[in-house]
């Protein structure tokens, strides 16, 4: 089973059975709902999917398609159309989206144009090190971690 959900920890789901055809959607709809060059999305049955802890917002992204969210904290969760028995996961809210990597690309003519494998391996890498004020700082996290939580849980703050 394969589990994920939002920053906040306020909506959880879980996936019965892996999901296949994972793939990234370079569309411009994908593009605004994510808030990046592409979607990664990994399909699953939606017999194979529920939710453990509260409820998605939802919005309507086209006539034939929906896109679920957590309210608190924005993350995108799901894509998927009104008529099918399949729901799309957003693969970076996987607990562990290592274990699902994209197999296809659509709406390819949507792609950007430095979104290219051999442009992007020659750019320089950096670590989540972050400089302010001329001091290195690495950054406490307050999202949920990538695992199940007790109901109740609630991000540890300063």
């Amino acid at each position: 089973m394969l589990t994920g959900g939002c920053q906040c920890g306020a909506v959880r789901y879980a996936l019965a059975r892996m999901p296949e055809g994972a793939h990234l959607c370079h569309c411009r709809m994908c593009q605004k709902a994510v808030g990046g060059p592409f979607a990664a999305l990994a399909p699953v049955r939606l017999a194979d999917f529920a939710w453990t802890r509260g409820a998605p917002a939802r919005f309507r992204s086209s006539d034939l398609a929906y896109r679920d969210y957590c309210a608190a904290c924005g993350t995108p969760l799901t894509f998927g159309y009104e008529s099918k028995a399949w729901i799309d996961v957003t693969i970076g809210s996987l607990d562990t989206p290592e274990r699902v990597p994209p197999t296809r690309q659509y709406g390819i003519e949507s792609r950007l144009s430095w979104f290219d494998p051999a442009v992007l391996s020659d750019l320089p890498t950096h670590g989540i090190q972050i400089t302010i004020e001329g001091r290195q700082v690495s950054p406490v996290s307050y999202q949920h971690p990538d695992k199940d939580t007790p109901a109740g849980w609630v991000a540890p703050r300063p």
